[in-house]
């Protein structure tokens, strides 16, 4: 198909280019465009997601020509760039790309932009498609794009590209047989692994190509693969990005002749590189992928289940050169569950360094230009948020010149501020070496301590940190070109860290558990030497925002803190409510944002504000904390029983309507007082009488008095609280002569009568008294009689005389 895809192109500008993998898209399609009219004398450059791609596409390509790459064929990758002259093919990553068209929108001299292996859908890839087209429909008609990939939405990347062309080839990859060896969720995944391995070499021939995660799990799968593979003839290797460059050549050489290799890789194996040998893929079925959280600034490593496109490209991984066979370590069914294509990096990245390239381009609305998926608008925000305090981005979120400055590094925006603000300070190199290894995982080690990452980052003497310290010289020359170096100072490694992240400043809680300036929460291994100091930076975090794992950081000192973010430090004075003791407190406190730096003890002066937080506080405590007298419980209960009986004429007194007007009642009874002491019985009756307009209160002593007369004159309180009603408690004898039943509510309400014994005991309760006369009287009489023989009890309550005495003795 490389003859239809040359007339493709001849004919239009963009096109979409979907093979298989081993098809040949990587290193024979830019050889075949080289000599198209349209690419003489000018250049292809050829895009790849990784450096270990680019480096072993270009030097496969120079190989094909009798040349060495740097010839025909070079490449430029981060940590180092064999180009020539002669260079008519340049393969780069992703990366590197939108440096070049950033500093050269017209890309001069550029016949064609070539993306490989685009279904990985990074941010650089996104973006650098992005900005090509809008270089290609504004500047550069002629300038061709080809997107090439083994699993891609081809009809919808060729509509973003104005309905371009898509060539198909079937290709030539040899058959697959697929065998599902399912997983045991209480296994290790590493164990699973090493002996799935190990069968698999007892099983068939050739070279292993296994999928774990991460670098952790392929060196515990390496130590459980060397417990149970002896062969000195099977050589076991790792590949994982975080290897230099000679690592990386060493896993995808050739096995020499009459041995074989087995190759434990991170997905950076899926695409683009074809290891010789290979017929066996061993597939976790897993991968890690980063997870940005705007909402608490931190990307995060997730290990994910792999997509169907990525699981497909593993499997191809097999049948490059001969027949294969691919293990899974999952059941058959679960394939069809697989999301179809891996989330584009885009949907949950940091985007801060994107929205600064963009504003760099001119653009300060994403929508400007042609996304196959929009930056979210969370992450967006949060991204101009923070470059406007890096000072990269004014109000209107167009570039500035410090941000011209920062962005000139190639970091992530908050590295950049590091090193320039570090220069002023005369320190520019060690924050670039600092930079260096932020940004290249395994760098020094593992240790969580920066500190000691750095110890042994001086210490390496591996081609990788070389490279990386000439890179990180490189980034300190570039800003002592541009910036005047102020006083040397020293600094430190936290404060140079904090300079990066000053919302990551944090301070110890204890146990090796810190809060953030931002608030969030974090912890670091309690054996770590960090777990003891009082405050540090965090360069590097992953988790959730209640309980982060630090996974790099340095000391700070409050010293530091102190001079160097003066102006973030704010002295607040606090009241609170202290709940134990039912009292305010006061105290004045210096902070860095969420972190407190020093607090004392301050006296409480009452007023407005006070009163608002102690009611506050004594409302979460419980209204019953209050000193409620038998009176005022029994106003309320009074004017409570009239709202239910009359409506909402009468204020709601239950504790959730007291609640509702607290500002009404509590808080200006509280303008005076600090602690619940200081609050008397009668302060809550005369605070809460003033929630009844001064006519009603008449009213209520008319409605619902207090106390019922009986007959007798005996005086009794009415119980409002009762359940079955206002109630009151009378010997029966003391309501003889009374005919008409007791009421209240301007008699709606009828008293709810516990009639009792001359003992006081009850014997009836009625709501009816006439009633009770002419019936059931009787029996109670009879009984009565037989107990109380010297009580009246006349076969006529209602005319008798009512009575508290017993009979004269002889009568």
């Amino acid at each position: 198909m490389l003859d239809d895809l040359s007339r493709t192109l001849e004919a239009h500008n963009a096109a979409v280019l979907v093979a298989p993998p081993g098809a040949g898209k990587t290193t024979r399609v830019p050889l075949a465009l080289l000599d198209a009219p349209w690419a003489k004398g000018k250049k292809i450059i050829v895009l790849e997601p990784r450096r270990i791609a680019a480096r072993a596409s270009a030097d496969r390509m120079a190989k094909s020509l009798g040349e060495r790459a740097g010839e025909t064929v070079g490449y430029r990758v981060r940590f180092g760039s064999k180009i020539s002259r002669a260079t008519r093919i340049e393969v780069v990553t992703e990366g590197i790309f939108t440096r070049q068209i950033m500093d050269d929108p017209e890309l001069s001299g550029v016949a064609a932009v070539l993306f490989d292996e685009f279904h990985e859908r990074s941010l650089d890839a996104d973006m650098g498609l992005a900005l090509a087209r809008d270089a290609q429909t504004g500047l550069r008609e002629d300038l061709r794009i080809l997107v090439m990939s083994a699993t891609l939405d081809g009809a919808r990347v060729a509509k973003l590209l104005g309905e371009a062309p898509v060539v198909e080839s079937e290709g030539r990859a040899f058959p697959v047989e697929t065998r599902y060896l399912g997983r045991k969720a209480d296994a290790p995944i590493e164990r699973q692994m090493a002996d799935a391995i190990a069968s698999a070499l007892r099983a068939d021939g050739g070279s292993v190509l296994a999928f774990l995660p991460g670098a952790a799990e392929i060196r515990r799968t390496q130590n459980f693969l060397g417990e149970r593979v002896q062969d000195a003839s099977i050589e076991i290797v790792p590949l994982f990005g975080a290897l230099d460059a000679a690592a990386q050549d060493r896993a995808i050489a050739p096995a020499p002749k009459g041995t074989r290799k087995v190759v434990l890789a991170t997905s950076i194996a899926e695409t683009s590189l074809t290891i010789e040998g290979v017929r066996i893929v061993v597939d976790s079925g897993l991968a890690r992928v980063p997870r940005y959280e705007p909402d608490i600034g931190l990307t995060r490593l997730e290990t994910v289940r792999a997509s169907r496109a990525a699981v497909d490209q593993r499997r191809g991984r097999a049948g490059r050169t001969e027949p294969g066979v691919c293990y899974r370590l999952w059941d058959e069914p679960q394939t069809a569950s697989l999301a179809p294509y891996t989330q584009p990096e885009i949907l949950s990245a940091d985007l801060s360094s994107l929205v600064l390239d963009l504003a760099q381009w001119g653009v300060t609305d994403p929508a400007a230009l042609s996304f196959l998926d929009p930056p979210p608008q969370p992450a967006w925000k949060e991204a101009k948020s923070l470059l406007s305090e890096l000072n990269a981005l004014d109000g209107d979120g167009r570039i500035t010149a410090e941000g011209k400055s920062l962005r000139a590094l190639a970091l992530p925006p908050r590295l950049a501020r590091m090193i320039v603000d570090s220069h002023r300070a005369g320190a520019g190199g060690d924050a670039a070496e600092i930079a260096a290894i932020l940004t290249e995982r395994g760098l020094g080690g593992d240790s969580a301590d920066l500190e000691h990452r750095r110890d042994q980052f001086r210490r390496d003497r591996s081609p990788r940190a070389s490279s990386a310290r000439d890179l990180a010289r490189r980034w300190a020359s570039q800003v002592a070109a541009s910036e005047k170096e102020g006083p040397q100072e020293d600094l430190s490694t936290g404060l140079m860290l904090a300079y990066a992240f000053p919302d990551r400043v944090a301070r110890n809680r204890g146990n090796g558990s810190f809060v953030l300036a931002n608030g969030r929460g974090a912890a670091v291994e309690q054996t770590s030497s960090l777990a003891r100091a009082p405050y540090i930076a965090i360069g590097e975090m992953t988790g959730t925002a209640a309980s982060g794992r630090i996974l790099l950081a340095a000391q700070i000192t409050e010293d530091d803190i102190e001079r160097h973010f003066a102006e973030h430090i704010e002295t607040v004075d606090e009241i609170s409510f202290d709940r134990g003791a039912m009292a305010l407190r006061a105290r004045r406190k210096r902070a860095l944002h969420a972190i407190t730096l020093s607090e004392a003890t301050l006296a409480v002066s009452p007023s407005e504000e006070t009163a608002r937080i102690f009611a506050d506080g004594l409302i979460a405590a419980g209204l019953d904390r209050l000193p409620w007298s038998k009176a005022a419980e029994q106003w309320r209960d009074r004017v409570m029983f009239l709202r239910k009986a009359e409506g909402d004429s009468w204020p709601d007194l239950s504790d959730d309507g007291l609640i509702v007007r607290r500002d009404d009642w509590l808080v200006p009874a509280l303008y005076d007082k600090i602690a619940l002491k200081d609050i008397s019985a009668g302060d809550l009756s005369d605070a809460l009488m003033a929630l009844l307009p001064w006519e009603m209160r008449a009213r209520l002593d008319r409605e619902a008095p207090t106390h019922f007369e009986a007959p007798t004159g005996t005086v009794l309180a009415i119980d409002y609280e009762a359940e079955q009603g206002p109630t009151i408690a009378v010997r029966l004898q003391e309501l003889f002569g009374l005919n008409t039943h007791p009421s209240i509510a301007a008699g709606k309400v009828p008293l709810v009568l516990e009639l009792l014994s001359p003992a006081q005991r009850p014997v009836q309760v009625t709501r009816d008294l006439p009633g009770f006369w002419r019936g059931s009287y009787a029996a109670v009489r009879s009984d009565l009689r037989g107990r109380y023989p010297r009580h009246p009890w006349p076969e006529d309550p209602a005319n008798a005389l009512p009575t508290r005495r017993v009979k004269p003795r002889g009568t």
